[in-house]
């Protein structure tokens, strides 16, 4: 029988100009769940995959609590809690001098007003106002504010509503701009207005504090303890009777310091508190901030960040029309009655609400006033009395409105990028973190991704056929590790070679008119073009969140960050099962080489771990590290679903290459985040450590790299043996 000469794939990568051009081809029907309407909306396969990981571990914790009786099964699940919560966000840093500068102060209306900077972290400045009765008579009680989402932080008028009414009734305030927010915004845009809004000042960096490991939670928590540093140094106050409440981010942060910081007396989170599981069902993972690491998995619930403060005052705030469920709110409200009633504390707890969307309402700020009166003990009118407001302009306390035009210090990024640097001095160092210090770093990084073994064997539906000039083009829904389908389209030439590439395309199988899959197709290769989890006809993204940036649903992968299922563990799965699922035909082809493009390279490197039995790996514009994302104030947000959080803390991207040799692996094109092609220096260093396990293996024809131009050999190992620029394929 006739067999067509094969073209080496390497040169037909080479060969192609444009490697995903679309052509005329487009127009055909590449598209498989328009003909399964019973499958609904798979765009949120990834979102609702993870879901259903998170709602089994409420379920474990739900099941915890209800054997939860008497006051020492209260307070031993309290402690458990609390180790769990001290352990997921880390040691907190030695405090250092917090340097206070007040830079103006405005009398009005009974009202004086202290604007002030202070240092949470050395050269970490943080912009307030300090709120003072201007006729009072001894130490005051104090609240300190947290201000939710905005750009103008507690200077907008709703927040000074709340605010001057405490200083009214005899309290003083200390108001704070969170990171992102007020005088502190750190992306700033040519006009001067934050580049991503003030949910995106958060999480964009945020996310990148995650791959490292580190909720971004930390910062903000630290700011409020430094705050309340702040409070105790003033003569005014007395530090007995300090109270702690904000709305919406602002609520957030009133839980989380309250349960990092005991000198807290009183304390009352405003439309934040609800469930995982109503939240999950609704709105999905909000700003970075408000998701803590391996919460879920460690099986911790909203309310139970409020248990850990127990029997310590407390009120939950809330609306009705919330996006945060009330029902949510409610539910948590009966488990902290449960509770405080075993401590003999139940009048410690308390729930107000009212008829509103995410809004403070006049009701609502009366119960605080009154909650506040009551528990720190200074009585007096509950009244929510009009008050004359201030201007955004008389409350900055930086010329310019930002702290960073005056003092150019740390900003989230910045203090990442530190701690992030640490990491890999620590790891350049031998000095390893956790289980990952392990010696069978291959399963540890399998297991850290929260990669699980599926039993059941694959399973396909076939969903049609057309033909192109030279090829047929097949359908299939494959099962996928879940409760979903892989969809994919399967190019099989007329006179096959019997050889198969499984092309991962990061925009998916609706490039599969492009250049490169059509070329292969016609030398012979049968070519697999599924639509990963997350991708093409399986992406989309759960976009009811904040943290929606650049297009990419990073609420979706903090659903990952809470319960230690990264989409990367998913694919992971994926690809396993189609490399089963190719062998499976009835002319089985054995031979499988695998094509990752742009952000999938990530995914194909940790499938490698797994041992599909590629013989053959082809990575066009990897990425070449994590630690370029982490390096980068400006990055493409597209590489993190590619990424496993907390990874950055124990290995790299070219370790996974290190660990998978002597597998045949062809690199094209390393890019950095912003997807620039990578200096030659960089990659001679980045990738060092494996080429050199490909030599001490001997097999350095097994490795190759190729810079853009592709004419150009850049690699050298130390004995100046330079790595030819193509991959044996016999």
């Amino acid at each position: 029988m006739f067999q067509p000469k094969r073209i080496p794939i390497v040169l037909i990568l080479l060969g192609v100009s444009a490697l995903f051009r679309v052509s005329a081809q487009e127009k055909e029907d590449l598209m498989l769940y328009n003909n399964w309407q019973y499958y609904g909306d798979v765009s949120n396969t990834l979102y609702t995959t993870l879901s259903q990981r998170a709602f089994k571990q409420l379920e474990d914790r739900d099941e915890a609590i209800s054997r939860l009786h008497t006051a020492a099964d209260w307070e031993g699940y309290q402690k458990q809690v609390r180790r769990k919560l001290n352990a997921g966000m880390g040691e907190f840093p030695r405090k250092t001098p917090l340097n206070p500068i007040v830079t103006g102060v405005i009398r009005k209306d009974g009202v004086r007003i202290e604007k002030l900077y202070f240092e949470s972290l050395p050269n970490y400045y943080v912009t307030a106002a300090l709120f003072i009765p201007e006729h009072h008579k001894g130490r005051l009680p104090a609240i300190l504010y947290c201000s939710g989402h905005g750009a103008d932080g507690f200077r907008s008028e709703v927040y000074q509503q709340a605010i001057l009414n405490y200083v009214k009734k005899g309290f003083v305030v200390l108001a704070f701009d969170p990171i992102g927010q007020g005088e502190r915004i750190q992306y700033l845009d040519s006009l001067g207005h934050s580049t991503f809004g003030s949910t995106g000042e958060h999480s964009y960096p945020g996310t990148q504090l995650f791959l490292s490991g580190r909720s971004p939670a930390y910062y903000f928590i630290w700011d409020g303890i430094r705050a309340i540093d702040y409070l105790l140094t003033r003569p005014e106050i007395d530090g007995a009777r300090i109270g702690l409440t904000g709305r919406s981010g602002g609520g957030t942060q009133t839980a989380f310091i309250a349960a990092y910081d005991d000198r807290i007396k009183a304390y009352a989170p405003e439309c934040y508190v609800t469930s995982f599981g109503k939240l999950l069902r609704s709105v999905g993972p909000t700003d970075a901030e408000q998701n803590l690491v391996g919460a879920l998995y460690d099986g911790i619930e909203i309310a139970d960040i409020l248990a850990v403060s127990a029997p310590k005052p407390l009120m939950i705030i809330s609306t009705t029309q919330d996006y945060f469920s009330i029902q949510g709110a409610r539910d948590a409200y009966r488990f902290l009655q449960n509770m405080y009633q075993a401590y003999g504390k139940k009048d410690n707890v308390a729930m107000a609400e009212d008829d509103a969307k995410h809004a403070s309402t006049k009701k609502n700020r009366e119960s605080a006033y009154r909650f506040f009166q009551k528990h720190l003990s200074n009585p007096g009118s509950d009244t929510d009395e009009k008050v004359t407001l201030l201007s955004k302009e008389e409350l900055n306390v930086t010329p310019d409105g930002n702290i960073y035009k005056l003092l150019p210090g740390h900003d989230l990024f910045s203090l990442s990028k530190a701690f992030s640097e640490e990491i890999f001095l620590k790891k350049a160092q031998g000095v390893t973190n956790g289980s990952l210090a392990n010696r069978n770093i291959r399963e540890e990084i399998i297991k850290h991704s929260g990669y699980e073994k599926h039993l059941q064997g694959h399973s396909s539906v076939f969903s049609g056929r057309f033909h192109r000039s030279e090829y047929a083009v097949e359908k299939y829904l494959v099962k996928g590790p879940g409760d979903y389908h892989i969809p994919l389209l399967w190019f099989k030439p007329e006179n096959s070679n019997c050889r198969v590439v499984l092309l991962l395309d990061e925009n998916g199988k609706g490039n599969a008119g492009g250049d490169l899959a059509d070329s292969l197709a016609k030398e012979g290769y049968e070519v697999v073009i599924p639509d990963l989890v997350g991708i093409g006809e399986l992406g989309g993204g759960y976009n009811r969140g904040s943290a929606f940036i650049q297009n990419v649903p990073l609420n979706v992968w903090y659903l990952g960050v809470l319960t230690k299922m990264s989409p990367v563990s998913l694919r992971m799965g994926e690809i396993q099962l189609l490399s089963d699922f190719i062998r499976s035909g009835k002319k089985p082809c054995q031979k499988i080489s695998v094509i990752g493009q742009g952000a999938l390279c990530t995914d194909v490197l940790y499938s490698a771990l797994l041992d599909p039995g590629f013989e053959e790996i082809f990575l066009l514009d990897p990425l070449i590290s994590y630690r370029s994302i982490l390096s980068e104030k400006y990055y493409k947000t597209k590489y993190i679903l590619s990424s496993v959080p907390g990874a950055a803390a124990n290995y790299d991207l070219p370790d996974l290459i290190k660990i998978v040799a002597p597998v045949k692996i062809f690199i094209y094109n390393p890019v950095d985040a912003k997807g620039f092609p990578v200096d030659s220096n960089l990659v001679m260093s980045a990738y060092s450590d494996a080429i050199n396990e490909y030599k001490i293996k001997g097999k350095m024809n097994n490795v190759s790299i190729r810079r853009k131009d592709y004419n150009s050999l850049f690699v050298e190992v130390s004995d100046g043996l330079k790595l030819f620029l193509s991959l044996q394929n016999n």
